[in-house]
């Protein structure tokens, strides 16, 4: 016994340890979920900061070269000699005050390229002043790619960053075009020599973090990488692997492209996304510079960069964890003095109840709650072996009771089930497929799909040599409501095929609705039962090449693969409360064009997205689509597109779709 108790106490402690570890555990997870909030909420602030300070660090290098390379180029002197470039002194005045500008530049570096004569006209510290052109530009090379699609441009300016790998040297061109009002005279503009910035703004010894200048394409301009910078833009396209969106998985780049996209709506703000760069996610952070037409984006690694004290987070996490597990402790102690010890006396008692024992004496002594609960404990054990007594032998009772009452209900469920099929195959024996099929052969298709079992939808088809008359009807309601509607349809169209012969759709039609209001005027129907019907009827007269069609709110369409057309019934259903109204239609009959009638099941079919009906309009570019297949292809193709578009949704209505179509 006292090994058992031992036992027990050190499951219990054991138990009780485990039920500490579950509730600590998920509270150190949502703190290492809190730290890594503060981090990541940290490292934006760093990054939107870092990119805003490179942002105006760009911006006070290079906007007054912009702003001085487009005055030189809308320069009164500048436009009169490139007008008549061949006047010396207008040509003087010019290079004089280009002169001055020169001289105002951060690297004294200016150049004047002419749309006319295709002159090149650059003048530096490293040269002697030249009044004469340097070269000539020509369209036909590459090199000179840039000036011509400046022209083209319809932009004031573009710039042009010239990386010379070799050498090291990045130079920035402005390149501002020099218009006289709608005319494109040329380029002027001023070079920029880099390297000392870029010295500066992306060889940054901050770890994990990884400036880059991209321009509003998305090619990048500067990145510690040379290899991955796109020169000459102004000219060409920049290949996949120099632009951010190249270095990163395809399906992120819809989200770099939206970022950049915000960046430019609010220039001077900063948009963040997070990307996987270099093999790791990373943080973005851009800003477009509109009088640049760059983007400044920062890269930030935050399991690389120090955006939190490392220190400081190590001894706040020991310091937690000490203090958890001395909590622990003293926890466990107090719980298996006060709870742990009187609760395993309890449970011997209960073990021995538990094996049916109901006359053991259950420990009740002290004024606690655990005390209170084992006076309660007694309690319940005389009830238990009073309520056991008699359970038994109720059990027994119900569960007979509940056997007979199953069989009973099994066995109605099967005659019901039974009738149901009967009903079917007696709604089927109705349906006229092997008259179609004997008649037009693979000429034609049907799909008939009730909702139920048995449905409301039904088709028509009558023969009288080379003289068809082919439909279809949707009764009102479904399953064994509409089934039995249907016999009442067919009977009423038999009799009226019978009194005005099938040559007049419309006839057909009038005579039904005359008979199906007879059959039903005596009847006592609730205003709440609909008894009305829906129904399309062609007639073909191949002899005549002649097709007639009438129908009550269903439409005949057809197309020849190339073009789809229809023609609607009338406005009033069969029955309706108000007679209806319905006239014959000329339809022509040509070859290879299929002929369908659908009832409004196909047309009403939940589906998609957002659970819409498929309807009109999406039916007659189907119709369209599959015109010019087999019949037997179309049929397939149409039951497939319903069944896709359908996807989880319930069949909402019974389906009847009958095409047709003759050589």
């Amino acid at each position: 016994m006292a090994t058992w108790g031992m036992g027990l106490r050190a499951k219990s402690i054991l138990a009780l340890v485990v039920a500490c570890l579950l509730v600590l555990l998920p509270a150190g997870l949502l703190g290492w979920q809190l730290v890594e909030g503060v981090r990541n909420h940290f490292g934006e602030a760093f990054a939107r900061n870092y990119t805003q300070l490179k942002r105006e660090q760009i911006l006070g290098l290079l906007n007054r070269e912009l702003a001085l390379a487009r005055r030189l180029a809308s320069s009164q002197l500048t436009r009169q000699w490139l007008l008549d470039e061949d006047d010396p002194a207008k040509k003087a005045l010019a290079l004089r005050e280009a002169e001055a500008f020169r001289l105002d530049l951060r690297d004294h570096a200016y150049f004047i390229a002419s749309g006319l004569s295709g002159h090149f006209f650059f003048n530096d510290e490293s040269k002697p002043f030249s009044a004469e052109p340097r070269y000539t530009l020509d369209a036909s090379k590459e090199e000179d790619s840039w000036f011509y699609a400046t022209l083209r441009r319809p932009e004031d300016y573009n710039i042009n960053v010239n990386v010379d790998v070799p050498l090291q040297i990045t130079m920035v061109w402005f390149n501002v075009a020099i218009r006289d009002r709608a005319r494109t005279l040329g380029v002027a503009g001023a070079a920029l020599d880099l390297r000392q910035f870029l010295a500066e703004f992306i060889n940054t010894d901050e770890a994990g973090v990884t400036p880059i200048i991209l321009s509003r394409s998305g090619a990048i301009q500067a990145h510690r990488d040379t290899r991955l910078i796109s020169t000459n833009q102004a000219g060409s396209t920049a290949r996949a692997e120099q632009t951010l969106a190249g270095q990163l998985p395809e399906a992120e780049r819809a989200a770099l492209a939206a970022a950049m996209d915000t960046a430019v709506a609010r220039p001077g703000q900063v948009s963040t996304l997070w990307a996987t760069l270099d093999g790791r996610r990373q943080l973005l952070a851009l800003s477009y510079v509109p009088e640049l037409k760059w983007h400044v984006v920062t890269a930030v690694d935050l399991d690389a960069a120090r955006v939190i004290d490392g220190d400081w987070l190590n001894t706040a996490a020991a310091v937690a964890a000490g203090t958890l597990a001395l909590l622990l402790a003293v926890f466990v102690l107090a719980v298996n003095r006060l709870v742990i010890r009187p609760l395993r006396r309890l449970h011997r008692s209960a073990t021995a109840i538990s094996h049916g024992d109901f006359a053991v004496s259950v420990p009740a002594e002290g004024h606690d709650e655990i005390a209170d609960l084992g006076r309660a404990f007694a309690a319940m054990a005389e009830k238990l072996r009073a309520h056991t007594e008699n359970l038994e032998a109720e059990v027994r009772q119900r569960t007979q009771a509940l056997e007979a009452a199953n069989r009973d209900m099994l066995a109605a469920h099967q005659k019901i089930s039974d009738s149901i099929d009967y009903a079917s195959l007696i709604q089927r024996a109705i349906l006229p497929a092997r008259q179609l099929t004997q008649q037009l052969g693979e000429h034609h298709f049907v799909l008939w799909r009730p909702r139920d079992v048995v449905g409301g939808d039904f088709y028509v088809f009558r023969s009288e040599g080379p003289r068809y008359l082919v439909g279809v009807v949707d009764c009102a309601g479904h399953g064994v409501p509409g089934a039995l509607m249907t016999m009442l349809a067919r009977a009423a169209l038999d009799h009226a095929m019978n009194q005005a012969g099938i040559a007049s759709p419309a006839e057909v039609l009038r005579h039904t609705d005359a008979a199906m209001r007879a059959m039903l005027q005596d009847c006592p129907l609730p205003r709440a039962i609909a008894t009305n019907m829906d129904a399309g009827l062609v007639f073909v007269d191949l002899e005549n090449r002649r097709m007639v069609y009438a129908g009550a709110k269903i439409p005949l369409y057809w197309s020849d693969g190339e073009t789809v057309s229809s023609v609607p019934g009338g406005r009033r259903a069969i029955g309706d409360r108000r007679q209806g109204e319905y006239a014959d239609e000329e339809v022509p009959l040509r070859a290879g064009t299929t002929y369908t009638l659908v009832t409004d099941g196909y047309l009403d079919q939940a589906g998609g997205e957002l659970g819409f009906g498929f309807g009109n309009a999406r039916f007659a570019q189907l119709l369209r689509e599959v015109a010019g297949r087999p019949l037997r292809e179309q049929a397939q193709a149409l039951q497939q597109a319903l069944a896709a578009y359908q996807g989880a949704h319930a069949q909402r209505d019974d389906i009847t779709l009958l095409s047709f179509r003759f050589d």
